[in-house]
């Protein structure tokens, strides 16, 4: 075991250990004061509560979205397919636009995106901040799920896919 007294090193630890650990990867949405739509990608979203049905994900203060999520009424969490890497990066990227040239509606007051294993309309119920991030809480109003394989995080690559479970051994 590594020795983990100095702050690089627990860093560094903290880092290693977290890549090592599977996480789905979903897309956030909401849209801003000036109506515009926004959204990041996450892989820190899971569920919060069974009743009422709730998620939980965090948002980094830096990120151009956190004002709209963390302030919002309803979000979305687009809980991505395996074939949507591309949409992931596209949303974990800098570009200016992420929604132009890709398939979105409003939900209301919440940008849906197309093709995704799983859109979850959340009403927001609480935000909490911590260091440098804010946690969300949001109750489930309504969405849909398809069947379909997930798009996972696992060792700091997005292009990484679960793989359909063979037959049990004898």
């Amino acid at each position: 075991m590594p020795d983990v007294t100095g702050p690089a090193t627990v860093a560094e630890l903290f880092r290693d250990a977290m890549a090592g650990l599977c996480a789905g990867v979903a897309v956030l949405t909401a849209r801003r004061e000036d109506a515009q739509p926004c959204g990041l990608v996450a892989t820190s979203v899971s569920s919060f509560s069974a009743v009422p049905p709730s998620v939980l994900t965090s948002i980094g203060h830096v990120s151009r979205c956190h004002h709209a999520l963390a302030e919002c009424e309803h979000f979305g969490v687009h809980i991505l397919a395996g074939d949507q890497e591309r949409l992931a990066h596209l949303f974990a990227s800098l570009a200016e636009d992420k929604f132009d040239g890709i398939d979105w509606r409003w939900d209301h007051d919440v940008p849906e995106l197309a093709g995704a294993l799983a859109y979850l309309r959340c009403r927001r119920s609480a935000v909490f901040t911590l260091y440098d991030h804010s946690i969300l809480i949001g109750d489930l109003v309504g969405g849909r799920s398809q069947p379909g394989e997930p798009l996972v995080y696992l060792d700091r690559r997005m292009d990484w896919r679960l793989e359909p479970a063979g037959p049990a051994p004898a």
